[in-house]
């Protein structure tokens, strides 16, 4: 009987150890897990992204930072890599239609996460189904092939300046371009020195106190009209403040508008003589027959030209208009010496 006992006692030890080592091996999976939670409280989910560097099955999967899963499988889709993970569920709530995947990093050394988003605004996604996937972060590769590409533009440019290339490749190897720029600049000193030294208009405006105030004066002037324009004072402020004076310059416009339609349309004899082939004819005639009448008159033709040009003629016309004049006077100063009535009656 004392052996009997004995050996239930120790089986009943190993018993208990066992199940504490049950409970502790529990307790350590559950808090190495974390916040992925046990089997039974996750959910599988899927996104797609166009390349997966670093991301391996066991990779973590992240919201906002915290890891809530882990990648379960990495398969290649055609072009595209599907990726599968599980999830607590209890972050369901917060991934949904809008939530965005995108591939994140652990380390520097290139291993790689899933970092997902957190948004509530939108549906819930089911297990089994596609987080959107977003625009991936640019990798250490990604950085390096640009830092490649831009040292060999940084080369490139060296050589085309070695060469003679553009305006900074010529003025690198072109000595006579050199020299012009160094001239350039002298001479751009030297007109900074005369400014300085209150040369020229520039200068004197800089140096000159009484050419500032001239031309303060001006500005204050200017002022005064701009005020004067605002207030509706002059011709050009009343067209601007005026609708009375608006009016009448726009029915000038629209009566010169008129005026012009009329020309053009042929109405009026302003009208006809610029559409009117006949009748601009006709004054051109006039005007050549003007033109033969005044050359007449100049080379002395016809009466009315020697009256023009014959000096003889001009002085025999102008005894006569005398002469007659002195008749007329003498004639009523003694109307009865050349005026004489007789009368007879038989």
């Amino acid at each position: 009987m004392p052996r009997t006992r004995s050996l239930a006692w120790s089986e009943l030890k190993i018993g208990i150890v066992t199940i504490a080592a049950v409970s502790i091996t529990a307790v350590l999976i559950f808090t190495l897990t974390g916040s992925r939670g046990l089997v039974w409280q996750r959910y599988n989910l899927k996104t797609r992204f166009a390349d997966v560097a670093g991301l391996t099955t066991g990779s973590p999967v992240r919201i906002a930072g915290k890891e809530v899963g882990t990648v379960k499988a990495v398969e290649l889709v055609g072009e595209l890599v599907d990726i599968t993970f599980e999830v607590n569920k209890q972050y369901r709530g917060i991934i949904t239609s809008t939530s965005m995947a995108r591939l994140g990093s652990v380390s520097l050394l290139g291993q790689a996460a899933i970092d997902i988003t957190p948004s509530t605004r939108g549906t819930p996604i089911p297990d089994w189904g596609y987080v959107p996937a977003g625009r991936s972060p640019a990798q250490i590769a990604d950085l390096s092939d640009s830092a490649t590409r831009s040292i060999g533009e940084i080369t490139g440019l060296v050589q085309d300046l070695r060469g003679g290339k553009g305006t900074a490749g010529k003025l690198v190897t072109d000595d006579q371009l050199y020299v012009e720029l160094n001239r350039f600049v002298a001479a751009a000193g030297d007109v900074t020195k005369g400014l300085q030294q209150g040369k020229g208009s520039i200068g004197r405006l800089l140096k000159d106190p009484k050419m500032a105030q001239s031309l303060e004066a001006s500005v204050k002037n200017l002022q005064d009209i701009t005020a004067q324009i605002n207030a509706g004072q002059g011709s050009l402020g009343k067209l601007m403040k005026d609708p009375a004076f608006s009016d009448a310059l726009t029915g000038a416009t629209s009566n010169m508008r008129t005026i012009t339609e009329n020309l053009k349309n042929g109405e009026g004899t302003a009208g006809k003589l610029m559409t009117d082939p006949s009748l601009f004819n006709r004054l051109n005639s006039v005007t050549d027959r003007l033109d033969q009448l005044t050359k007449k008159l100049n080379d002395g033709e016809g009466t009315a030209g020697q009256l023009l040009k014959d000096k003889q003629l001009y002085e025999n016309m102008n005894k006569t208009v005398s002469d007659f004049s002195a008749l007329l006077t003498a004639i009523k100063n003694d109307p009865k010496k050349y005026l004489s009535v007789k009368v007879s009656i038989w």
